[in-house]
């Protein structure tokens, strides 16, 4: 079995390569920029006579979480009458667990609205007071005026069927790692099949199953377990964001990788690739650097240190043929051509010069 924090064989450093390490038992986007609610054109669906909902991007599949059902989604709140964001999951970068009947008051109209959504669908949802924060408002965290009807874009990453559905604060550490491990394996059969997006939901739900929260409390064989599924999730999501060329998210979940193993083969070299892909090219340069230096004898990491010395080598070109034409050897003035009588005068002169010193010497002569 391969293991995870010792990758050297060339296919490791495979930008397209889905890791397949699993455990011992048989990952969104960011939005810091994202203020007011999205203007949406879609048709309203009314949900119930307090939550309507219109679709932003449609899902896939056909099936719906269903009363019990586990759903796993980001989501961004206002309070619709003061335009005021007071929740965004995406710019935490930490989806939400809700189990479908269980949800808190609050979330009344969020949960109906995420129940009639399928997987991968994001919505915006419009939702009364009555089944937002209530006549009395939230004057704690986090902070809504009273009465005020509430704003969602929600996005549902995925849900596990009424079934399988169990909170993650119920199940064991062996119960939790095992879940996510089982997202991993069913995102890599959806990478196989180049559904990019779907695959990246699944390794987010599996990412889910294991928060910082969680993580913190793992120590010994249970953190290398968990870190066994996590990280491999991590670099799947940043092999599907190198296909779609949405390489700064790519570097982002390399990135959290490093945080956990500095030299982490597979880690550098796709945040090398998507470096390059963005022109920063001296970053680049030190992530394949470093990984070539845990992986001397592979040939990709090698490709892509040739492919930088030839961008090098054409930029040095193309500034050296720019610098010669500004600092080049300055070009010999042209003689101005000068009036003809003056050219007339001067050569008079010059005769009449010669003449009086021809007398001159004849004079000297006679004396």
């Amino acid at each position: 079995m391969e293991e995870i924090h010792a990758p050297h064989s060339r296919e490791d450093a495979n930008e397209n390569e889905v890791i397949t390490e699993s455990s011992s038992f048989v990952k969104g986007e960011t939005s810091l920029q994202v203020s007011n609610p999205p203007k949406v054109d879609s048709e309203v669906e009314i949900l119930h006579d307090k939550v309507t909902k219109q679709i932003i991007k449609e899902g896939h599949g056909h099936n719906k979480p269903t009363k019990y059902s586990t759903c796993f989604f980001h989501y961004r709140a206002w309070s619709e009458g003061t335009q005021h964001k007071f929740e965004d999951t995406w710019q935490e970068q930490r989806p939400i667990e809700m189990v479908i009947g269980k949800e808190k008051k609050e979330m009344t109209g969020l949960g109906i609205g995420v129940a009639s959504m399928k997987a991968g669908e994001r919505a915006l949802l419009h939702v009364g007071w009555e089944l937002g924060y209530g006549k009395e408002g939230s004057f704690s965290f986090p902070n809504v005026p009273p009465m005020a009807d509430l704003v969602y874009e929600v996005e549902l990453i995925g849900f596990d069927p009424t079934k399988e559905g169990k909170a993650r604060s119920d199940m064991t550490v062996e119960e939790r790692i095992g879940a996510a491990d089982q997202r991993k394996v069913d995102g890599n059969a959806l990478f196989k099949e180049e559904k990019l997006e779907e695959a990246m939901q699944q390794y987010e739900m599996a990412i889910a199953y294991m928060g910082d929260d969680f993580m913190f409390q793992l120590f010994g064989k249970y953190r290398d377990m968990a870190l066994a599924v996590k990280n491999p999730c991590h670099l799947n999501t940043a092999a599907c964001l190198i296909k779609l060329n949405r390489y700064e998210e790519a570097i982002g979940q390399c990135t959290i990788v490093l945080s956990e193993d500095e030299n982490n083969v597979k880690a550098l070299f796709r945040r090398g690739k998507s470096k390059a892909a963005l022109g920063q090219t001296d970053g680049a340069r030190e992530d394949f650097v470093k990984a070539g230096k845990h992986a001397p004898q592979d040939k990709a990491i090698a490709r892509e240190l040739r492919l930088l010395a030839e961008h090098d080598k054409v930029i040095y070109q193309k500034q050296k043929e720019l610098y010669k034409g500004i600092f080049g050897p300055r070009p010999q003035p042209k003689p101005k051509p000068s009036n003809w009588l003056i050219l007339m005068w001067h050569s008079l002169l010059s005769v009449f010069y010669r003449l009086i010193a021809l007398f001159k010497r004849e004079t000297h002569k006679f004396d």
